[in-house]
């Protein structure tokens, strides 16, 4: 198994798509550094994320965090139809109120161990009724198009953390998931800036390390190796981003010297270190 690659660009604050495939297309594991929200529309779907998986119905939203890795698995001829809206979490976090945080429907999700909200009634909800206009701002050339875009993006973002906190919803739970491996992942992420081994984490999770490797490869597509690597790079970017030492930083995501953190985080996010400290 190779890397896994991060797949688009965010240069705004939020972009939206519609997209049809009518193919039985094959997607390869993959990331993004910005959240990213899908409108299931139509097709035979499950939906792997971090060593979970979904069966979709249509109209299931489903929430992927920035750095989770996860692809859709397309079952049939179905055209696989779907809204997909990037967000940037910088321009999230902008909107972090007290009584008014727009990443609410994103940590709700989290605290619902689920990646998937499944809204009753869903084609005359509210909610539907902003998508509707936004998509339809996609096209618009008249006064302040950009602004009223955003005007309705907000509006769209509100409505989503409205549907995700009231009652007539469910978080569905994954098909299927090894307990150990999403327990391993877990483990992982809270230990991003640790030294941990392979041998160390086998013997942690009392698992043999063939067993580990082959069960974690099974379960999410991805080595343990790219993994660590991965998220690790991650967190090196918010940390930067967040003022930290870039030398602290290299030491602290598990790099033993400078120049191959410098190299790893180029050729990840197409920009050097310091390029994004001077950006700041």
């Amino acid at each position: 198994m190779g890397e896994y690659r991060k797949i688009g660009y965010l240069h705004d604050n939020f972009k939206i798509f519609h997209l049809t495939d009518s193919n039985h297309r094959e997607f390869t594991y993959h990331y993004h550094d910005f959240n990213k929200i899908l409108i299931l529309l139509s097709g035979d779907v499950t939906y792997h994320i971090e060593g979970r998986s979904y069966d979709l119905k249509p109209y299931d939203i489903v929430f992927v965090n920035a750095g989770e890795v996860h692809k859709p698995i397309i079952h049939s001829d179905v055209p696989y139809e779907r809204i997909i809206i990037y967000v940037s979490t910088d321009f999230l976090t902008s909107y972090q109120k007290e009584a008014a945080d727009l990443n609410t429907c994103f940590m709700q999700a989290h605290s619902e161990q689920s990646h998937v909200l499944r809204i009753k009634s869903f084609p005359s909800s509210r909610l539907n009724y902003c998508v509707g206009r936004l998509e339809a701002s996609l096209h618009d050339k008249e006064f302040a198009g950009e602004l009223y875009q955003e005007v309705l993006f907000l509006e769209f973002m509100i409505e989503l953390n409205r549907a995700a906190l009231c009652d007539d919803i469910s978080y569905i739970s994954n098909t299927s998931a090894n307990k150990t491996i999403l327990s391993i992942i877990e483990y992982l992420n809270e230990n991003l800036t640790e030294d941990i081994s392979i041998d160390a984490l086998a013997e942690r999770f009392f698992l043999s390390r063939y067993y580990l490797m082959h069960a974690f490869k099974e379960e999410t597509g991805y080595t343990i190796g790219n993994y660590l690597a991965t998220k690790r790079l991650l967190l090196a970017k918010d940390l930067i981003a967040a003022g930290k030492p870039i030398t602290e930083v290299c030491y602290a995501c598990g790099y033993k010297n400078y120049s191959t953190f410098s190299r790893a985080y180029k050729k990840n996010f197409g920009k050097s270190p310091r390029d994004l400290q001077t950006e700041k």
